[in-house]
Formats: structure tokens, C-alpha cells, sequence
């Protein structure tokens, strides 16, 4: 239709796919809201699929103009119907699909996974969910894999969700035991499993299957291979790879008890020191769930905390730090709050301008565990092994080596527990997704939740009152 009515207006040929864009300056994506592709962060839109979306209207030079659909069948449909240029949400390369779609160069891979709650005994095959509840995303690559498994288990039944945007939704289905089962791709599995330490895989449903942009399929596929000029050009940069460790590089290091035990700490400890923390993230421009994290990994939220080489407080300054930031008592809560937030943040602005985000942050988080000066250390030892000094995933694999006299014994500031600060950046980036998770409308109980602080900060402000324990 469009093309027709091109080429009634004008003497030349049609317009291509990529013209069309390029002369409207903008690009229309359709995707899901959640935590996988697109959703509102702290400091605005953010998600791996959005990220690359985005890349991708820059590579163009267009604007990004990103919604999310209703329902998951929308999706495709929306494509068909030329409502959306193409859709980037994660969709597996599916041989139905490939009929009426075309799909971009693969730039991540899942399987399928069957979900349970611990307490029920794990199904090692379908015989053993027969009878089960179990639900799926309707129009998901899920129900084309359990329509063939249903020839071999004729008993083999399942319902399907429409308003079930993403896996995550079907998860908190399982983890509240409304559901028996569910079945999810492995990315929405890792990125979310921190959120409900209660689920475990049964077992896969299929081998590992690539995922990519869907484009409707035509003869002109001039946008796709733009598209596919792109990807590329992002794997061979290592582009790719750091967007894919933002967002799920460090989603499984906090395991069943260290995940429960923080929500719990969450629920118990932060609210009478969270006010505090968002008046220092204002002051200071840092997310303060993120000073939060540093806050629980460095004391557990425990304003009294003593480590063994004599920090202490709830940020966890020694005594030369505390005196540079202007804190008088580190146990004080506010004065440690704040006095961390100001040592991250000049830590912050120490690491050179030409490292971007979210490196800088994580070189930072480094420097405020080991040191600034053992940090640099290690940037010189990962530039002199030809790896990059200022990427933190090459970095991070040479700080360990600080512990070994073949390598400090080179460097100016010498031995440091290298393996440490990768730990140490590792949690607070879990501890900060879990966080972030909690206090937003992706979690179901979130506003919940909310009364709880409102009602925590009232009893503060009034001068007395008993923590509130949630569940």
C-alpha cells in the first residue's frame, strides 16, 4: 500500500523499506514491557532490547520512537500490519515464524525452560506434570514446542495467558503458587531468579535457539539488511558483549539464601536509613538504591559494623576517609550515608572521561573496595597483556592477578586481594537489581510494599514505633 501510493505521486521507482525511514527520521519498534527488553529505569528508558534498538535509530541517524505492546501476539501482528517497522523483543527463530516473517542475524540464543516452585517434588519429564497447572505466554515460541510434544504425551494439557506480557509475570504466578508450572526462555529465567529464589528449573524443553529482530517479509529487504549491518557491526566492536553484561552478566551470583536474606534485610533494616539515601542520591546525583547496595555490601545495613582492619559504619569508611569527608562519627547513619556517597562520587570523577558508562561506575565501585591505586594497577597490567584498560570485563579478569607475585611485584602499589573487588562489584550490581526490582511496578507487591515505607517513615517522624518485619 505504501509503495502503490508512492508511486502514484511521483515518475520515479518505490521507495524502499530504509528510504522510507530514513526520509520520515524516525524508526517505530514495537517490544514488551519487562525487565528483558524495555522498561522505565531510574533515570529513564532502559533494556537490552531498547539499548539496541536505540543503536540501531543512532546508526541510522533517525529518532527511536519504541512502544510496547498490549498482549505478546500483538507483536507480530503489529509487524504484519505495518504499525511498527520491526519488533525487537527477544522472539526465537521459529520455523512457523519464518513463514510470514524474517527474522535479523541472531544476536543472542535461549532455551526453553520448565518452571517449579522448591517444596514440590521436580518432574524429570512430562509424565510427571500431567494433571499439573501449568500456563504459558500465548503466542510464545513455547506453545509451538509443547503442540509437538502433545503427539508423544497425549495427555499432555496447558493454558494460555494473553495478558502475560513476559515470563517474569508467569514466574511470580509460580513463586505465589498460583500456578504448578510455567515455561520460560533461559534469559528471562537468569535475569529474574534473583527476584524469586523459590523457583528452580525441572528441566529444558529445547536446545539453545537464537533469537533476533522480526521484519515482515518482502522482497525488499533493505531496512533487515541495515539491520543486519548493524548487529554485526556491534559483535565485531564487543559492543554486543558489554550490553549483554549490563543487563545479564551478574543476574545469578546471589544464590537461594544470599537472595532471601537480603529481601529480608530490605523488609527489616533499610527503612528507617531510606529517606536518607534518596536526600544523598539527590545531593549527590547517584541512584540511591544503588547507594544502597553499596551500603549492604558493605555492612549489611548494620550501622554498628566493625571489620576486622577497623572500618566501620554503615558505609564502611576508615578513619582517613571519614576525616576527607567531613564525617565526625562514622557510626552515625545519616553522616555515613553521606559521607559514602561523596567518597563514590569523587571516586567517580577520578576514572578518566573517556570511559563511559556503565564502566565508569564499575571501575569506581573497584576503587572504593581495592583501592584507586591498585585499580589503576590493574588497568596497566590489563593494557600491557593487549587486552583494553578501559573496559571493566577485560579489567576484571587481570585484577586477580594483583594477588600473585609474578605479576604485583611489576606495578607500583604492589600486592591487593584482586579477586575481591570483582566480588565486590558483582553483588552490588545483584544486590542493586533486586532492589531496583523490589521498589518498582515490576514487582507485583510493590505498592504494598510502598504503604509499608510511608507508614515506617510516619513512625520515624513521630519518634518511636517498632520496625515493620514484611514478609
Amino acid at each position: 500500500m505504501v509503495n502503490a501510493c508512492w508511486f502514484l505521486t511521483t515518475c520515479g521507482p518505490a521507495p524502499t523499506e530504509l528510504e522510507l525511514v530514513l526520509e520520515a527520521g524516525k524508526i517505530r519498534v514495537v517490544t514488551l514491557n519487562s525487565s528483558t527488553t524495555h522498561y522505565l529505569g531510574a533515570h529513564g528508558p532502559m533494556g537490552f532490547e531498547y539499548d539496541l534498538a536505540r543503536g540501531f535509530a543512532d546508526f541510522l541517524g533517525v529518532e527511536l520512537e519504541i512502544y510496547n505492546a498490549d498482549e505478546f501476539p500483538d507483536i507480530l501482528q503489529d509487524v504484519r500490519n505495518w504499525r511498527a517497522d520491526f519488533a525487537a523483543a527477544g522472539l526465537t527463530v521459529t520455523a512457523s515464524r519464518k513463514v510470514n516473517f524474517e527474522f535479523s542475524r541472531p544476536y543472542q540464543q535461549a532455551n526453553q525452560l520448565l518452571i517449579y516452585r522448591m517444596g514440590k517434588k521436580r518432574p524429570r519429564d512430562f509424565e510427571d506434570i500431567i494433571g499439573g497447572h501449568l500456563t504459558v505466554t500465548s503466542g510464545s515460541s513455547f506453545v509451538e514446542t509443547l503442540l509437538a510434544l502433545q503427539l508423544e504425551y497425549p495427555d499432555l494439557y496447558w493454558t494460555e495467558a494473553r495478558d502475560a506480557s513476559s515470563g517474569e509475570e508467569l514466574m511470580h504466578s509460580v513463586a505465589q503458587r498460583e500456578l504448578d508450572y510455567t515455561v520460560v526462555d533461559s534469559i528471562d529465567f537468569e535475569i529474574n531468579r534473583n527476584y524469586f529464589p523459590e523457583l528452580r528449573v525441572a528441566f529444558p524443553l529445547s536446545p539453545k535457539e537464537p533469537l533476533g529482530w522480526v521484519f515482515r517479509r518482502s522482497t525488499d529487504t533493505s531496512l533487515r539488511d541495515a539491520a543486519n549491518d548493524y548487529l554485526e557491526h556491534l559483535e565485531n566492536s564487543g559492543t554486543l558483549a558489554q550490553l549483554k553484561d549490563r543487563y545479564f552478566g551478574r543476574s545469578h551470583d546471589l544464590d537461594y539464601v544470599g537472595t532471601r536474606q537480603f529481601i529480608r534485610h530490605v523488609n527489616t533494616r533499610l527503612l528507617p536509613y531510606l529517606d536518607w539515601f534518596r536526600e544523598a542520591g539527590e545531593q549527590t546525583g547517584i541512584d540511591w538504591q544503588f547507594l544502597a547496595a553499596i551500603s549492604y555490601q558493605e555492612s549489611h545495613w548494620n550501622r554498628h559494623a566493625v571489620s576486622p582492619t577497623g572500618v566501620r559504619g554503615l558505609m564502611m569508611l576508615t578513619n582517613v576517609t571519614a576525616a576527607q569527608m567531613g564525617v565526625a562519627d562514622r557510626t552515625d547513619p545519616r553522616e555515613a550515608i553521606f559521607g559514602g556517597a561523596r567518597y563514590f562520587k569523587q571516586l567517580r570523577e577520578m576514572i578518566p572521561d573517556r570511559i563511559q558508562e556503565p564502566d565508569r561506575t564499575w571501575f569506581a565501585l573497584a576503587s572504593y573496595n581495592v583501592g584507586f591505586g591498585h585499580l589503576e594497577d590493574a588497568r596497566i597490567l590489563t593494557q600491557r597483556l593487549g587486552h583494553d584498560p578501559d573496559s571493566w570485563e577485560d579489567v576484571r579478569k587481570h585484577l586477580p592477578l594483583l594477588a600473585q607475585k609474578k605479576w604485583y611485584s611489576q606495578l607500583k602499589r604492589g600486592y591487593a586481594r584482586g579477586k575481591e573487588p570483582v566480588i565486590y562489584v558483582d553483588n552490588i550490581r545483584s544486590y542493586y537489581s533486586v532492589l531496583q526490582w523490589a521498589m518498582s511496578d515490576r514487582n507485583p507487591s510493590a505498592r504494598w510494599f510502598q504503604q509499608r515505607v510511608d507508614e515506617r517513615r510516619d513512625q520515624v517522624q513521630q519518634g518511636g514505633g517498632e520496625i515493620i518485619a514484611l514478609p
